[in-house]
């Protein structure tokens, strides 16, 4: 148990350890999910003779499985804890980037009966088969599989972070705490452009999934003897101990354990409904950018994600989106500035922020005069994004007790999972259909069209989600298990 220091001691502060580490394995998380959306286009659809409708159905039901896994991941962190949850999820997962390696080499076994070749081997062999359809439909169906294993293990990473920072922060300092994890979202993806494409140029795409991949061990290795929970761990003395319970809520503790609440519980108030709208309105809006954007910028302005110019594009994009963290800290302002309980901080941040993504209406429109229009407004809305995610995670923390929060994040990110399941099928057909028809719509043609209309959904995305939270949960309501 926790050994209390002599008072009058400096307070310790091993809190923002911890949350190092869940930036750094929310970073993973990202480089994970980007390697499949920076090779696609140039590297794996010539090999496999993908469309972006294949493409597509792959997000589409990766967002599916990741939206159903997160029902289960959220009960499974809350079941086995948050130490032994981590591992397991971030395990899987990174078997589960790994596995997108050997797709073709499984592609060239089952189509040409080839099955011990490397990697360049198998490309050749792919390409002497004749019959088109055959390679797609293997080869989709294993990046499907590939992508279900990325999904199951990658579903448990925020259930497991926003119970690890509600373990370790005082809820004023959630959102903020929350937001420099959550930024490890947006390191992630200034890393993937400027690291997966070269690896895949020099090395072959394969090789960008299985060094990535690798990470995820790594810090798995670091967690075993980092993490413990804080009245336990023997680096956070009493100061610091006393500064994490200053709520009140001292519950969770071996001294006093909680009653756990079933899925049929959680679904009772309307605070999981809120926090279940807020993520289906807004997730998909940036799952969309980040599976969609370095096609976007293939297609509209002939940029391949291996070129300086694309990559530097995408660069400046994320380094925008860092700006997300000042989301985190406005909560904080209004709650030790305005007097504000933390809910009330929070809705107030998430309103402001819900106004942004409205630029992403002139994307389109001013694309005409430079790719960097679209690039710095997808920037901007994808900070206000992230802004606004931590500020939602957080709500999980101010109204339910320590042992549902990861159960009631894993209700809200099946609801996320499910939005981006929606956009990401439905933009895959469309950019296909426009682009094949030619479509016409407010001044654009072929897939400028199709990329018009899914930026006008994300920039009102916000505001409804916004609406609906507040109509059901107007006031600071918290939960109270008996």
């Amino acid at each position: 148990m926790h050994v209390l220091k002599e008072a009058g001691e400096k307070m310790s502060s091993y809190r923002w350890v911890i949350c190092a580490m869940l930036f750094f394995a929310t970073t993973v998380n990202y480089l994970d999910r980007q390697v499949l959306s920076l090779t696609w286009k140039d590297f794996i659809a010539p090999e496999f003779h993908w469309t972006n409708n294949d493409y597509g159905n792959i997000t589409a039901l990766f967002s599916i499985f990741y939206a159903v896994s997160m029902l289960f991941a959220g009960r499974f962190v809350d079941w086995m804890d948050t130490k032994k949850g981590y591992l397991w999820a971030i395990g899987i997962w990174s078997v589960g980037a790994c596995a997108h390696a050997f797709c073709g080499i499984a592609t060239s076994g089952i189509v040409a009966g080839e099955w011990f070749v490397g990697f360049g081997r198998a490309r050749e062999i792919i390409g002497m088969v004749g019959n088109v359809g055959l390679i797609v439909n293997v080869s989709v169906v294993l990046f499907v599989f590939a992508r279900l294993i990325l999904a199951v293990g990658e579903a448990g990473n925020f259930p497991a972070a926003i119970k690890a920072t509600a373990e370790y922060f005082p809820k004023k300092d959630r959102a903020f705490s929350t937001s420099i994890f959550n930024a490890g979202a947006t390191v992630g993806a200034l890393a993937a452009p400027i690291s997966i494409p070269f690896i895949a140029e020099i090395w072959g795409w394969e090789t960008s999934f299985l060094v990535i991949g690798v990470f995820g061990f790594i810090w798995m290795g670091f967690w075993v003897f980092i993490y413990k929970k804080p009245e336990q761990h023997p680096r956070v003395n009493a100061g610091e101990l006393a500064y994490i319970r200053q709520d009140g809520d001292d519950s969770g503790t071996e001294d006093k354990p909680e009653r756990k609440l079933s899925f049929l519980e959680c679904l009772r108030y309307r605070q999981t409904w809120a926090f279940a709208v807020g993520k289906f309105m807004t997730d998909g809006v940036w799952w969309f950018f980040l599976f969609w954007t370095p096609a976007y910028l293939s297609a509209v302005y002939d940029m391949k994600s291996s070129d300086p110019a694309s990559q530097v594009a995408i660069f400046t994009l994320y380094v925008i989106t860092l700006l997300s963290i000042i989301g985190g800290w406005l909560p904080t302002y209004f709650v030790d500035k305005k007097g504000m309980n933390p809910y009330a901080g929070r809705m107030k941040a998430m309103l402001i922020f819900a106004f942004f993504p409205l630029l992403a209406l002139l994307a389109q429109p001013l694309g005409s005069i430079s790719y960097w229009f679209p690039v710095i407004i997808i920037g901007i809305a994808g900070a206000a994004h992230q802004a606004w995610s931590a500020n939602i995670f957080s709500t999980v923390g101010d109204m339910f007790p320590k042992s549902a929060i990861a159960t009631v994040t894993g209700i809200g990110g099946m609801a996320g999972g499910v939005s981006s399941f929606i956009i990401n099928k439905s933009s895959g057909v469309l950019f296909d259909y426009a682009g094949q028809t030619q479509m016409l719509f407010m001044g654009f043609k072929g897939e400028e069209a199709g990329y018009f209309i899914i930026f006008s959904i994300c920039a009102v995305s916000y505001l409804i989600g916004w609406c609906i939270i507040k109509s059901l949960v107007p006031r600071y309501a918290p939960i109270v298990v008996r």
